[in-house]
């Protein structure tokens, strides 16, 4: 229950109001709240709740490289051959379909017309061999 006459009234202008010799208690301070000795008495804290506190934060490139979805000519050949009817050359829009880049890995034996809007050397120069073409997507 709160009273008037608390510890701390009653030691006003006794130097060390009961806490012993003054050199005690010099230069404790206070732990600190809030972000305060992250480095030192709140390291334990920050290793168990906040392992990413002190990561660097970087600004991120402006073409990121996991925003672009791409697809390999053995993936398209699948594609290609599930479509196919015989005699005729399969025409396929990556774009529609979700894909940004073309790559090359892999082997295309059907002839194929692809629209995309970017592509690798190399897989052009596989679906060309295969009797296909690349067609530029102007959009």
């Amino acid at each position: 229950m709160p009273h008037k006459l608390r510890k701390i009234r009653k030691k006003r202008g006794s130097r060390t109001q009961g806490y012993g010799r003054v050199g005690q208690h010099r230069k404790s301070g206070s732990k600190g709240r809030r972000k305060a000795g992250r480095h030192k008495h709140g390291w334990s804290y920050v290793h168990r709740f906040e392992p990413d506190y002190f990561k660097k934060k970087r600004l991120k490139s402006l073409t990121d490289k996991s925003e672009i979805r791409i697809i390999n000519l053995k993936e398209l050949e699948e594609i290609a051959l599930q479509k196919a009817k015989k005699g005729r050359k399969v025409t396929l829009d990556l774009e529609k379909m979700g894909y940004d880049k073309l790559l090359g890995t892999g082997k295309i034996s059907v002839p194929i017309s692809v629209k995309i809007p970017a592509w690798s050397e190399a897989a052009q120069k596989k679906i060309e061999a295969a009797g296909g073409e690349i067609l530029m997507n102007h959009s």
